[in-house]
């Protein structure tokens, strides 16, 4: 079996390598590459390997760039720091995706079901529009939509029009520009996770609010801080003692 691997990181790529052999003592490493420009050269000057190692972010720029640059008709197993969110839409084209750090069993069932398929005739190189929506997931992995269900019907709410989420009793709920409230499935923990810490902050156990609805940030007692939401006045926000030192720090940027 002969084997490219691509990865930017030296020390990632020998102790990639060293577990390649250490399961497939007969493998014959090609080449170890680490940017999306020498491994477009590479290809294009080398007779294609049975399968390639790829790491999904390279030295200059995403691995993606090689499948619309050059055709990849060979296997691909993808290694990755990305969740499987991020990458969930691009393992149907490829044998399997590895998240670092990289499990040398994990590591030895990819290599398995390579060995199990039959790769005859090319099947692994990435649709345009499939290549567009993972490289897309892959710059802005967060959510950009909830889902909410209004009567018999259900609606999709873009975070741009989300002034805040809150938790109450045991359940989420977000509130809208035009101060409709909906019942979301996430807990704040998930939300925070979910979210791009760019646009929301958790300002307290209760809520997570958005950066562009903030209208005023007042003095409060005890060292807190009361945030003025957007169609929300009302409302009563406070930022937490221990979340104000790194609330000012988001607000700077």
């Amino acid at each position: 079996m002969r084997v490219l691997v691509i990865e930017d990181e030296k020390l990632a790529a020998e102790r990639l390598i060293d577990m390649i052999k250490e399961l497939e003592p007969t493998v014959q490493i090609l080449q170890s590459l680490e940017s999306v420009r020498a491994t477009i050269q590479w290809l294009e000057t080398h007779p294609h390997p049975d399968l390639i190692m790829m790491d999904v972010q390279l030295a200059d720029g995403l691995c993606f760039e090689i499948f619309e640059k050059t055709a990849v008709d060979v296997p691909v197993i993808f290694t990755t720091a990305y969740n499987e969110y991020a990458i969930r839409a691009f393992k149907v084209n490829s044998i399997d995706y590895l998240l670092k750090p990289i499990d040398i069993i994990e590591l030895k069932a990819s290599l398995q079901k390579y060995q199990k398929r039959n790769f005859q005739s090319p099947g692994s190189v990435l649709q345009p529009q499939l290549l567009k929506e993972v490289m897309d997931m892959i710059k802005n992995p967060y959510k950009t939509r909830f889902v909410v269900r209004i009567a018999e019907h259900i609606k999709a709410i873009g975070t741009e029009d989300i002034v805040y989420f809150y938790t109450c009793e045991k359940s989420s709920f977000l509130r809208t520009s035009s101060g409709r409230e909906f019942a979301i499935d996430s807990s704040l923990d998930q939300l925070e996770v979910d979210l791009d810490p760019q646009k929301f902050f958790r300002v307290s156990r209760q809520f997570i609010v958005a950066l562009p609805q903030i209208l005023d940030i007042i003095a409060y007692s005890g060292n807190r801080l009361k945030i003025k939401i957007a169609g929300s006045e009302q409302t009563e926000i406070l930022v937490s003692r221990e979340k104000v030192t790194p609330f000012k720090k988001w607000l700077e940027g």
